[in-house]
């Protein structure tokens, strides 16, 4: 394997070139990193701060989701985000409704 290959076979993978995997990459550091931050002032200072943290790892969990769907090879890294789950019936006789 090359030294060229280190830095672009897993951005490959994902359909990116290496600076748009380094962009990628990065739109999710810097959030991590404010979350961090925002964590660590929070342990001091329990009153501030109480959702931000939870807040960005959510948001970021939501739009990695998203992005592993449209990934080339999101199939392959993450199956589970591909599996289809029975829908639930809008009405099921014999259940109690409330109104």
């Amino acid at each position: 394997m090359t030294l060229r290959h280190l830095f672009t076979d897993h951005p490959s993978s994902l359909g990116e070139t290496y600076p748009e995997h380094m962009g990628a990459s990065l739109s999710y550091a810097v959030p991590l990193l404010g979350a961090a931050m925002a964590a660590f002032v929070h342990a001091v200072f329990p009153f501030l701060h109480t959702t931000t943290a939870s807040a960005a790892v959510k948001r970021l969990y939501d739009r990695m989701n998203r992005r592993c769907v449209a990934c080339p090879s999101g199939r392959v890294h993450r199956p589970d985000l591909f599996v289809r789950t029975p829908s639930k019936p809008a009405f099921e006789p014999g259940l109690m409704y409330e109104i």
